[in-house]
């Protein structure tokens, strides 16, 4: 892929080492060690997870060297959510805002590659690729992505002035995407169609990459709270209702609305079509590539729909999931459709 869709990491050679930098490399205490004394599951598919910081962390060596080392830029962009809940589509609707000053629609990236190349995740890509890179992009804003936790991101995100935009989804069909996903992409076979219910209780347990649910959700909703002009909350569903509304609110927000002149020329309905689901299964890089080794590109569009739970769950398994919206959401004021 071509360079100016990449991050640009520096190889060893053009970068002298100095004994600070060499101490910088590892944190303390060393994530083996830290391994030792914190609780493990094994995920699905094998992975071992740990509890740190008070969620179930599936990438804790990236994690970790993110955390560390990550210096947030105050024009920095930060696509946030769990697992399974809009962040494919969040990234393609990002990525286009600004890509508009720079491609006709015609000839936008995402013609050609995967959201998630265009818009890489901090700790399952950049840093698990080096524990030390320079995330230097050519292009400005650098738009990136996380799953972690809003209490877990690096102190430099938190005190920059940078724009944090939160995607989350109504957990049942976060449930049933996350489901289908590791079922389909799991080559190993390690996921069986039998083990849902087990699943389910994982996930209602808070036991999955990124959980507990509510507290991820409430993490990034109340820092909403705090901080409106830094953090966008946005719910999947509404995004689906009023995807035009949504994308030039969501340009004002990180600085780059749209103008009468490109609305009357239709830029914005051109960037939704772009970034639809339909669309994006149609790119050849969405069909057979692979951004993360383990997984085919294509496992990241499914069908893209609100309320797919009702044709996967039994009514006794939904009752569950709704119990915890009840229970641990709406209080705060977080209810969905």
């Amino acid at each position: 892929s071509n360079s100016n869709t990449n991050l640009l990491l520096k190889t060893e050679e053009e970068e002298e080492p100095n004994q600070l930098q060499l101490k910088l490399i590892l944190p303390s205490p060393h994530p083996n060690e830290l391994k030792l004394s914190l609780p493990k599951e094994t995920w699905f598919n094998c992975y071992p997870m740990y509890l740190y910081q008070g969620f179930w962390c599936i990438n804790l060596e990236p994690t970790i060297a993110f955390q560390t080392h990550f210096q947030a830029q105050p024009t920095d962009i930060f696509i946030t959510s769990l697992r399974k809940t809009g962040t494919t589509w969040l990234k393609a609707l990002i990525f286009s805002i600004f890509d508009r000053a720079i491609h006709p629609l015609s000839q936008s990236p995402l013609l050609s590659h995967n959201p998630h190349e265009l818009v890489p995740q901090l700790e399952s890509s950049v840093y698990a690729k080096s524990r030390c890179p320079d995330p230097k992009y050519d292009r400005s804003p650098r738009i990136f992505g996380t799953h972690l936790p809003f209490p877990s991101l690096p102190d430099s995100i938190k005190e920059s002035n940078c724009r944090i935009i939160y995607i989350c989804r109504n957990p049942l069909d976060t449930f049933i995407s996350s489901w289908l996903f590791y079922l389909n992409y799991d080559e190993n076979r390690t996921v069986k169609p039998e083990m849902m219910e087990e699943y389910l209780e994982k996930f209602i347990e808070g036991k999955f990459p990124g959980g507990p649910f509510e507290d991820h959700v409430l993490g990034y909703w109340n820092q909403r709270m705090a901080q409106p002009a830094n953090v966008f909350f946005i719910k999947y569903e509404d995004l689906k209702a009023d995807p035009k509304g949504n994308l030039k609110l969501l340009a004002e927000f990180v600085g780059c609305p749209f103008s009468k002149e490109e609305e009357e020329l239709g830029v914005v309905d051109g960037i939704v079509e772009l970034c639809s689901i339909q669309k994006l299964k149609e790119v050849e890089a969405n069909k057979s590539g692979r951004v993360y080794h383990q997984i085919q590109n294509k496992w990241f569009f499914r069908k893209g729909e609100v309320g797919d739970w009702a044709n996967h769950l039994a009514p006794a398994m939904a009752q569950r999931l709704e119990e915890i919206i009840e229970e641990k959401l709406v209080c705060c004021g977080l209810t969905f459709k």
